[in-house]
């Protein structure tokens, strides 16, 4: 995205995140927050640089004082048309001041920050110069579910941005696939979803044949042919949330042993979704998704996690795969999508976007999950 963020998210939402950020670092024993521009400056202020350049840009959050943005003086007029600005004091600085001592001014020399993981390193080598007493910890180790939980108005972009992601489907199942290069039918992907209100295009992954065997194969010159299955997995961001889904086709009649390796995704992909509950560790919704293909004797094809979160960025915590012992909780979203990918052959994925309910879950993605046959 560029410019200012065009979610409908008032001063009071942006003043009330950076509240909860500030206090969420002390909880975790920081001294505050430095927030460079990307997807945390977005969802904390409304605001992304036109440009982003060398220039320092910071949003300094230190619990007990107002937040600050460090901007260039020339960055100054776009940063207070952001709509988180009115609960922002701006300190701007102009080319020839220091930019690291206007804003080592607004720490403690001697304290430990959370810094966001995007911050260029030419930035934080300068914090550390100015004051060399201070420490730093990326902010995804330090809070990794600072934006893990959305509210109400959150969850009505993700659902619209699941709902788009679902019509470019229902087109693109329409067209031709074989005799045409993996990378026209990704071009087509993309139009959809511009075409169903998406400002930016992530990924569109056209994986055919022994392609779908790489589970991030993208798409290439591969002309695709009758017999082929085909991953295709495409997201984006709608109105500044994302969207991700995939679906398994088949260019005309599978094989039985096709259809058997689809099913048994599109099983894993259930249990995954109906282990989704408040409290449940992430890792269950992994280990139900996992079993299914395990028991099936796949389990040496199912080569990734079962599932990412999903935001202001279309992929960021939490994560669903083993060892990750965080509880779900309720306006959590992510993705579940188990997959069995052969060498040389094909794969089939199947991934749907989740929320966790106050009692369950509940699917952003709605279209088929069963075999599609496309021409």
């Amino acid at each position: 995205m560029t410019g200012n963020a065009p979610a409908p998210f008032t001063t009071d939402d942006y003043r009330a995140r950076m509240e909860r950020a500030a206090r969420a670092a002390a909880d975790a024993g920081l001294a505050g927050l430095l927030v460079a521009p990307g997807p945390d400056m977005v969802w904390l202020t409304g605001y992304t640089p036109t440009a982003v350049t060398e220039r320092l840009t910071a949003l300094v959050l230190t619990p007990g004082h107002d937040p600050v943005l460090v901007v260039p003086t020339l960055e100054a007029p776009d940063a207070e048309q952001a709509a988180g600005a009115p609960a922002l004091t701006l300190r701007d600085w102009t080319d020839g001041q220091d930019p690291y001592a206007v804003t080592a001014a607004l720490l403690d020399g001697d304290g430990r920050f959370g810094i966001s993981d995007n911050t260029w390193a030419m930035h934080l080598l300068g914090l550390q110069r100015a004051l060399p007493g201070t420490s730093y910890a990326a902010l995804t180790d330090a809070l990794p579910m600072l934006r893990a939980v959305k509210d109400t108005a959150e969850l009505e972009l993700l659902a619209a941005a699941g709902a788009a992601a679902d019509a470019a489907f229902e087109e693109i199942r329409k067209v031709r696939f074989a005799g045409r290069r993996e990378s026209d039918v990704g071009h087509d992907l993309a139009g959809l979803l511009r075409r169903f209100g998406h400002s930016q295009v992530d990924f569109t992954i056209v994986g055919s044949g022994p392609n779908g065997a790489n589970p991030h194969h993208e798409v290439g010159d591969r002309v695709i042919r009758h017999g082929d299955m085909v991953v295709l997995d495409f997201g984006g961001l709608k109105d500044g949330y994302g969207s991700d889904t995939t679906r398994t086709v088949h260019v005309g009649e599978p094989t039985e042993e096709e259809r058997t390796v689809h099913d048994i995704v599109r099983a894993a992909q259930e249990e995954g979704f109906r282990a989704v509950r408040p409290g449940v560790a992430c890792q269950e919704v992994d280990r139900a998704a996992r079993a299914v293909i395990d028991d099936a004797g796949y389990g040496e094809y199912f080569i990734h996690r079962t599932g990412h979160g999903i935001g202001v960025t279309t992929h960021e915590p939490p994560y669903m795969i083993e060892g990750e012992e965080q509880p779900l909780v309720p306006g959590m979203c992510f993705s579940v999508e188990p997959g069995i990918y052969l060498p040389g052959r094909f794969g089939v994925r199947i991934e749907d976007i989740v929320t966790v309910t106050e009692d369950g879950g509940r699917r952003l993605n709605n279209t088929s999950r069963e075999m599609v046959i496309v021409e």
